[in-house]
């Protein structure tokens, strides 16, 4: 397994104003807590490109770039998914220039934490819901069938209680 990266401390690069680097590292990924589920990150270590070039003055301008995949049940039919997300951040940190252009991930002494900033960023590029596949039916909402595997599945309705009262009509 290839040597982790979950800090990276910017002055070693040793850059000038305008110029950069592109660095190959590979960062771990915590599992995700979401919709109360829990989904693990395969594999937890990704290997990641990250971009670091020196702005004018004493600022970075940093991109990172990774896939992953997330395992775990489906919002829908709660069967196994594992959907692939590419996910492609950027971060400008220029100190003493407000909060606004002050990354979270790069501390007084411009060590950038590299592990939070992906994990981040991949919460970022998640939809709204994590489904098995994009048409998945999901369960029956009275009797908990799954639609994918029964799509004529139905149940008879109940009347409508607004016309409750005209059942007790009697014809003669």
């Amino acid at each position: 397994m290839a040597p982790r990266t979950d800090t990276f401390d910017l002055p070693r690069l040793r850059l000038t104003s305008g110029e950069g680097r592109r660095l190959d590292v590979h960062v771990h990924l915590d599992p995700f807590e979401f919709g109360a589920q829990k989904y693990a990150v395969a594999p937890d270590v990704v290997p990641a490109r990250m971009d670091v070039s020196r702005m004018t003055g004493s600022g970075w301008a940093l991109r990172l770039r990774f896939s992953a995949r997330l395992e775990g049940p489906c919002a829908r039919c709660l069967e196994p998914a594992g959907p692939g997300f590419e996910v492609d951040s950027r971060e400008v940190h220029v100190p003493g220039s407000g909060e606004e252009l002050a990354s979270p991930y790069v501390d007084g002494e411009e060590v950038l934490d590299l592990e939070q900033w992906a994990h981040d960023a991949l919460a970022l590029a998640l939809p709204a819901t994590i489904v098995c596949r994009p048409d998945c039916a999901g369960l029956c909402a009275e009797c908990g069938a799954d639609l994918n595997r029964e799509p004529d599945h139905a149940h008879e309705r109940e009347p409508d209680q607004r016309w409750a009262k005209l059942s007790e009509l009697k014809f003669d």
